[in-house]
């Protein structure tokens, strides 16, 4: 099995099979809603670079749910009012992601509950699961993502979508700080530039999990599932 490991690609020794186990894993997608991917001006917190990696989600959604991987999708939604934002505690990227990239006209209308801004751009299928009480930088605050994984018997999660260096990262701290195995696919994530995406995936290579190409992760799960499959039909 290969991974990046602070940014080289390497062939890893044993003892990670369960970083691969696809009867353990669980794909965890981010926030890939019209409040990050909308190409409008009113967009509330634009992230332009991960509207590429929309249709390779999907395609490597579609052949981990034919592996019978689960995927569960994750986006922020606030109350109307903005009694868990901008009318109550603020949050902290509100006040300091501008100081980057400059005034967000929209910024308060992001993630409201009801809005066009919650609405997914990647594609969710029947047998998904949703958790959309995401409120903070962590898909693990305040939702009940663990309570989900945990039901669902997962040991391993799978992420993908962005911010790399915001969400994301704080996705595999929070997954590791409860003892999941994590896995961030780098060609499925995108950061707030080419620096801090590769920063990012730096720390999680060396802290918190392993760095893969979802092409060699598919491969590493059809190695298992498919001959499996093959024998339950010839018996």
């Amino acid at each position: 099995m290969q991974a990046y490991v602070y940014g080289k690609c390497r062939v890893l020794p044993d003892g990670f099979d369960l970083y691969a186990d696809p009867g353990k894993s669980a794909i965890v997608s981010i926030d890939m809603h019209q409040g990050h991917l909308a190409d409008t001006p009113d967009c509330p917190c634009p992230a332009p670079r991960a509207r590429e990696i929309v249709a390779p989600i999907d395609i490597f959604h579609d052949e981990a749910r034919r592996l019978g991987i689960p995927v569960v999708h994750v986006r922020t939604v606030l109350r109307k009012g903005g009694v868990d934002d901008v009318n109550g505690l603020r949050s902290a990227w509100r006040q300091v992601f501008p100081l980057y990239v400059g005034d967000i006209p929209n910024a308060d209308s992001h993630a409201i509950e009801g809005s066009r801004w919650t609405e997914f751009e990647t594609r969710v299928e029947p047998g998904d699961q949703i958790v959309q009480t995401k409120k903070r930088l962590s898909v693990f605050y305040p939702t009940d993502l663990d309570f989900l994984l945990r039901n669902m018997g997962i040991r391993t999660v799978v992420l993908n979508g962005g911010f790399t260096d915001c969400c994301v990262l704080n996705a595999a701290f929070d997954a590791s700080n409860r003892d999941y195995r994590v896995v961030v696919l780098r060609d499925l994530v995108r950061g707030t530039n080419d620096e801090m995406e590769d920063a990012a995936l730096k720390m999680v290579s060396i802290h918190m999990g392993l760095v893969m190409d979802s092409a060699d992760l598919l491969a590493e799960w059809a190695a298992q599932v498919e001959p499996r499959a093959f024998d339950a039909v010839t018996g």
